[in-house]
């Protein structure tokens, strides 16, 4: 069952200072220190959720299933970033955001994510399982 609450329309917002644990080199993802494009995703997939999450019945929640986004400019170590999302479509139990991410001077980041609305316990002791051998 899906929440009524969830429409096309709802927006979510995550900020993050970039310090050296969220650079490039931090994470491995390049020679610099500036923050890194796997960072700017976490954010935009945090924002996302906080635009529906709360609005789920008990007991589900939502995983991250798709990215495609482009890291259009570098922000260095000291600076701020927010990641915005907006639900542009809801397909079942498929949620699909436009994302974009800001520093203080410019955008830094766009592009779409998709969520995907997941019972709890299953998705839990699914992924449990596979330390199991199941």
């Amino acid at each position: 069952m899906m929440s009524a609450a969830l429409k096309v329309g709802l927006r979510g917002e995550a900020t993050a200072a970039v310090t050296e644990g969220n650079t490039a080199l931090a994470y491995g993802s390049g020679g610099a220190r500036v923050f890194a494009t796997p960072a700017m995703i976490g954010l935009m997939e945090n924002a996302a959720l906080s635009a529906v999450d709360p609005l789920l019945e008990p007991g589900q929640m939502t995983v991250g299933i798709k990215v495609d986004v482009e890291h259009l400019a570098a922000t260095p170590v000291g600076m701020k970033v927010t990641a915005r999302a907006e639900l542009v479509e809801i397909d079942g139990r498929r949620l699909v955001f436009r994302v974009e991410a800001f520093d203080e001077k410019e955008q830094i980041g766009r592009g779409t994510h998709v969520r995907f609305i997941v019972n709890t316990e299953r998705f839990l002791s699914r992924a449990e399982g596979k330390l199991k051998g199941e």
